[in-house]
């Protein structure tokens, strides 16, 4: 997960992930290019993390590694294409004669953190952090900190222990390629890997799990890696450099739609395997983001290069539906059941973690994950209370009314941790309801935050005023205000839009192309009962000043699909934070793949390849912080509160650490989770 993507969660209320979800609630989306990789990645560790390539190592940033004078992001379409015709892979001799390579952190997280707990005393005993119940910040920072711990030794972890998860929704695909929902992230991390991770503070790292080192040359034009021989496909063939370089090859290709990672993978020039373990990736430009424009899952190339040839979408052929049962894969668990819409079963591989008769990685902690998919979240917690679950993520009606008793405690503990998510009406600016941005306003005026706020939410989250988390280095301080319930002002904008009660009968219009058109539109969300119950607010609102909203619940797939083919008027969702603020691009920029409501605003397309080419972090937070301005005054969503991550965990369970991004989706993630021993 993960990559920088954007789970950045639709991470459908995740947080994509900027995932129109990611990151774990089935409306939250995971960023592009966040998803699955690196061990345990997508959903569960690894995936993309912020630039560590800006740290003030450079050299002439003109220059290109063939001499070739590409266009720049800012050049129009059709030259970008030429140059890129022009681009010549060069020779691995003109590679390193050129590159001047400086060293890029590589790192194994998880024996990161037993180092740096090691010699930490825990804040409690085990045994006084389960008693606790948690109704204060107080006790909630004793439960993480004591039994957030990962394990020192073998001897405290039962390798024997099944870890069953939960999902609100199923995922999409277990094609490494195809992700693009926080629920892809979960499934995919436990199967897939990425070279590259992120840590719990969202700083780029290599994974030292998968590559031995990492390279950028001086003038920030390549990045060279080098990977360990010691990694096998679940079929017994060798992962390889040539699988990166035919996962790009496969990405880049029109007649597959690829709804997450393509964007910033389009940034590159090539992927070339020089080698079985040597791979360069060839950047179009020297950019700040470049770090995260080589978020690339591996991909078996023996297996797709063969069904490709003759199912180039890969959806229609029989071997891609088997392939989709059946996947083969080079993470530390392979699939070994799924059932639609019900559960996945995966079990542990011997082959990850040993290698010709010695161990070669950390031993993953379960024998078995189950991941159960349940909508339902009081059915999900009722699962949770039997020991039937071992986690899950709580509404804030379960975390304040239904995990405060006997019965929840007795098998099961919470904990708390802020997180970047953003939850959102989005609009659909194509449709002739919300093209106008006083329309726009007009919603968020029109909608009572203050009884989403403190009755619908408990007064748990703060409300949101934007793209970005106050607390994030890229967030205006101080940043715009939120909106407050205005029915006048939304009335007076309506008005001035044009859409007033012509005919009479109570409902508001406007002539559209010689058409009387009425000002009643569907608004989407899964079919979970606080999403149904937060946009039957907005229905309720928006009926005392003329409009009709119609509320309709969707299969988390279904919605999926019509807000990437935008057949859809205006949806509910979030998303999560993107490990670095440039993969919000993928929401916002013009025409871009994940922008669901086609929002375009000139300036602020440029202000993000501004950001891209500035190096110098305060200067970029300064950049990002006035898209976030432009992107609040235009509305194309009405943000509506931050979401903390709110989680029940069995008390058998330990290693958890919340992060911006949730206590998964970054580096070591799932992957230092355990059950302790009986």
């Amino acid at each position: 997960m993960p990559h920088g993507f954007r789970c950045l969660v639709w991470c459908w209320a995740i947080v994509a992930c900027a995932v129109f979800v990611g990151c774990s609630d089935p409306d939250r989306t995971p960023a592009a290019g966040e998803g699955a990789g690196g061990t345990g990645t997508a959903g569960t560790s690894k995936g993309t993390g912020s630039g560590t390539s800006a740290d003030g190592k450079g050299g002439d940033s003109g220059s290109k590694p063939n001499e070739a004078k590409a266009g720049s992001a800012e050049e129009s379409g059709a030259d970008l294409s030429a140059a890129e015709e022009k681009f010549v892979v060069p020779s691995r001799e003109d590679v390193e004669a050129r590159a001047n390579w400086f060293d890029q952190p590589v790192a194994n997280l998880l024996d990161r953190r037993k180092e740096q707990e090691k010699g930490t005393p825990p804040a409690a005993s085990a045994a006084q952090a389960l008693a606790l119940r948690n109704t204060t910040r107080q006790t909630n920072e004793q439960i993480v900190a004591t039994l957030g711990r990962v394990a020192q030794t073998d001897d405290e972890v039962d390798y024997n222990a099944t870890l069953n998860k939960h999902i609100k929704a199923d995922a999409r695909s277990t094609n490494s390629l195809l992700q693009s929902s926080i629920y892809e992230v979960d499934v995919q991390g436990l199967i897939g890997l990425m070279p590259f991770t992120f840590d719990r503070d969202l700083n780029r790292v290599g994974d030292a799990d998968v590559i031995v080192s990492w390279q950028t040359s001086s003038d920030r034009m390549m990045d060279k890696v080098v990977l360990r021989d010691d990694l096998v496909w679940s079929d017994g063939h060798p992962v390889t450099a040539h699988d990166l370089e035919f996962a790009f090859q496969t990405v880049m290709s029109p007649q597959i739609k690829i709804p997450a990672i393509k964007t910033s993978l389009s940034r590159l020039y090539a992927v070339k395997a020089y080698d079985d373990q040597t791979v360069v990736f060839f950047h179009k430009e020297a950019l700040a983001t470049n770090p995260w424009n080589v978020s690339l899952p591996f991909f078996p190339k023996h297996i797709y290069e063969k069904t490709l040839a003759e199912d180039p979408t890969m959806e229609e052929s029989d071997a891609h539906v088997e392939l989709e049962k059946n996947p083969v894969v080079c993470g530390p668990y392979r699939l070994a059941d799924r059932q639609l819409g019900s559960q996945y079963l995966f079990e542990r591989r011997e082959d990850w973690f040993m290698h010709k008769g010695k161990q070669v990685r950390n031993k993953p902690h379960f024998k078995q994950v189950r991941i159960r998919v349940i909508g339902d979240l009081n059915t999900a917690l009722l699962a949770v209370k039997k020991g039937e679950i071992d986690e899950m993520e709580l509404s804030a009606e379960q975390w304040v009314t239904q995990t405060g008793d006997d019965d929840f405690y007795d098998l099961n503990t919470k904990a708390s941790g802020v997180e970047w998510t953003t939850y959102l009406f989005t609009w659909n600016t194509k449709t002739p309801y919300f093209s106008d941005v006083r329309v726009r306003k007009a919603m968020g005026l029109a909608f009572n935050h203050k009884e989403l706020h403190d009755t619908l939410n408990y007064g748990l989250f703060d409300a949101a005023n934007g793209v970005f988390h106050p607390a994030s280095w890229m967030a205006p301080k101080p940043g715009p205000a939120p909106y407050q319930q205005d029915l006048d002002q939304a009335e007076k904008l309506l008005d001035e839009a044009g859409w007033v009660d012509s005919d009479g009968d109570g409902i508001r219009d406007k002539k559209i192309d010689g058409k009387l058109l009425k000002f009643e539109f569907n608004i989407i969300c899964t079919p979970v009962a606080e999403r149904i119950q937060l946009c039957t607010l907005l229905k309720n609102c928006l009926e005392q000043i003329g409009v009709i909203c119609n509320v309709s619940p969707l299969d988390f797939a279904v919605l999926q699909e019509r807000t990437i083919d935008h057949k859809f008027h205006a949806a509910f969702g979030g998303w999560g934070a993107g490990a670095d603020p440039d993969l919000s691009f993928n929401v916002y920029g013009t025409d871009e793949a994940r922008n669901y409501g086609s929002y375009s605003n000139p300036e602020v397309d440029k202000l993000f390849m501004e950001a891209r080419h500035e190096f110098d972090r305060a200067k970029r937070a300064k950049l990002y912080a006035r898209i976030h301005e432009l992107i609040y005054a235009d509305q194309p969503a009405t943000y509506l509160f931050y979401k903390n991550s709110f989680y029940a965990f069995s008390k058998k369970l330990r290693g958890y650490q919340f992060s911006p991004r949730g206590p998964y989706h970054y580096g070591p993630g799932v992957m230092s989770l355990y059950k302790v021993r009986n």
